[in-house]
């Protein structure tokens, strides 16, 4: 399956959640067994060479591909929590969002000193929730240096925010605006 057949694949919903949004829904792309499968491969290709010990997938649809993509890599995962879900104790990091805060949270104690670990989410918009995620990783002693993300909205600066803190961003598709 080429990226054009996958991008197509991946619904575009008009003014979700808010008017002038083009909301990126993956849903039909994992409804896909063919489409789904081929994501699993175009990421683990991008992975390759990257060394991970681990996988990170944020809540929720990164622990979709980033569960997949471990298992691929013959690798842990470390699910990045939102808040008030882990039943240990943990670290957290707040972010902003474009209307409101949010926090992520990590339980420390399954990072390994040295861990070299991939974060892996669907989606790239500005990067906040991403950054949260590299932030609490490297707090908990991981060496973060890639993302990988099934879409990349590059306009809206994901991926330079990343960029400016050493992490480098691959994605599969690209959509223009929001």
């Amino acid at each position: 399956m080429s990226r054009d057949e996958l991008k197509g694949l991946i619904r575009t919903v008009p003014d979700f959640p808010s008017a002038g949004i083009q909301f990126r829904d993956i849903t039909t792309l994992l409804a896909h067994a063919e489409g789904l499968a081929a994501s699993i491969d175009m990421l683990a290709q991008r992975a390759e060479g990257l060394d991970a010990t681990k996988v990170a997938g944020i809540e929720a649809r990164g622990f979709i591909f980033g569960t997949a993509l471990a298992l691929r890599l013959g690798v842990g995962f470390v699910p990045v929590r939102k808040a008030g879900k882990l039943p240990v104790e943990c670290i957290g990091e707040d972010y902003a969002l474009e209307y409101a805060e949010a926090r992520v949270e990590l339980d420390p104690s399954i990072i390994e000193a040295g861990d070299r670990v991939l974060v892996v989410d669907d989606l790239l918009a500005t990067g906040g929730t991403a950054l949260a995620a590299v932030r609490l990783l490297r707090r908990a002693g991981a060496q973060v240096s890639h993302a990988l993300f099934v879409i990349d909205l590059p306009e809206l600066g994901g991926a330079d925010a990343l960029s400016e803190q050493g992490v480098e961003t691959l994605s599969l598709v690209e959509f223009a605006g929001h």
